[in-house]
């Protein structure tokens, strides 16, 4: 989903996502205070729109030296999720961080992008409204005003997924593009409701004290999500590079989820915009994240499960998002989660 557009405070991804941004120049970023292994290999890697605590288990394995330990000396670069995904489908850029129908409508495109490792574990777009309007499900949303940042990205094609799962009739629901004002729109009654990632719109809304009901996409049709995304040249020349940059991510992933406490202050440091008086909301977000990445029973950290592209494709391709045929087994692999 774009990744995650972010909420300035804390706020999400993109995937990440204001139009007509341009990333700044990346910084180097590596561990301070710890001894570094000579000659680590440089890597970018592209993270959301701008820094945020939701992007902890990236900030906890250069803070805790997972990268380091891989021999890397990892530079974060934050901008457009679809700037990325193209730079990475052309190996001017060997890592991203992307949402899953990113790398759909990229293989549509030709660009020979590939995801390698989960993150979110569930689609996290939602539509909110306030508690007790009566619009807690998707049918109830016919007759009735819905705001969406614009008609593109994860907000969009979170829109059309509850469509075709819910079996909504699109001609009865006004779609008001009102940018990334959701949370405004919904409180000042512009809209009656607003699509919005769950730990953005929902969240902020709740601290100001307004109660909201909440539909999750996710509940209604499993996509793929935010994970970790390189190209078919970087898996064929470099595939020890791949290893390396999964197991360290993956490393800092699960120290996130066992130390949220520790991972949040690492956290802070990487993002000070995010605490003093924004703590409190940055901390409510960072909490709720957690549960977004926490695996299912039975299920391995960093495993994307195929059902979800095969379903993602069929649904993409039916609702007119993407006009040609995807083969769904090429649009990841789970061959560096499962290796060691």
């Amino acid at each position: 989903m774009r990744v995650w557009r972010v909420l300035v405070l804390a706020v999400v991804v993109s995937t990440l996502v204001v139009a007509g941004c341009v990333p700044p120049t990346p910084v180097s970023q590596t561990p301070g205070g710890q001894g570094q292994a000579p000659r680590l290999e440089k890597l970018t890697l592209g993270l959301g729109y701008i820094p945020s605590v939701q992007f902890a288990p990236f900030y906890v394995a250069l803070q805790k030296g997972f990268f380091a330990k891989e021999g890397l000396d990892v530079t974060f670069r934050h901008g457009m999720e679809t700037d990325f995904i193209k730079l990475v489908g052309t190996n001017e850029l060997q890592f991203a961080v992307a949402s899953g129908e990113e790398v759909i409508l990229a293989r549509a495109q030709g660009l020979p992008v590939t995801y390698v490792m989960t993150w979110y574990q569930r689609f996290p777009v939602v539509v909110f409204a306030p508690k007790g309007a009566g619009l807690d499900t998707p049918k109830a949303l016919e007759g009735h005003k819905v705001g969406i940042p614009g008609l593109y990205g994860a907000s969009f094609v979170a829109w059309k997924a509850l469509v075709y799962a819910a079996g909504i009739d699109e001609s009865k629901v006004t779609l008001e593009s009102i940018g990334y004002t959701q949370a405004e729109a919904v409180s000042q009654g512009r809209v009656d409701a607003a699509i919005d990632y769950a730990v953005n719109g929902p969240v902020k809304l709740r601290l100001a004290g307004q109660d909201v009901d909440v539909i999750s996409v996710s509940d209604y049709i499993d996509l793929p999500s935010n994970g970790l995304v390189t190209n078919e040249q970087t898996i064929r020349d470099r595939p020890d590079l791949v290893q390396r940059v999964v197991r360290a991510t993956l490393k800092g992933l699960e120290y996130t989820l066992a130390h949220p406490d520790e991972a949040f202050a690492i956290s802070l440091k990487a993002v000070p915009e995010a605490g003093g008086e924004n703590e409190p909301t940055s901390r409510a977000v960072f909490d709720m994240v957690l549960d977004e990445w926490r695996i299912p029973q039975g299920r391995k950290l960093g495993w994307t499960d195929p059902q979800r592209w095969e379903q993602a494709v069929r649904f993409m391709r039916k609702m007119g998002l993407i006009d040609v045929d995807v083969d769904a087994s090429v649009l990841f692999t789970n061959q560096f989660v499962e290796s060691p």
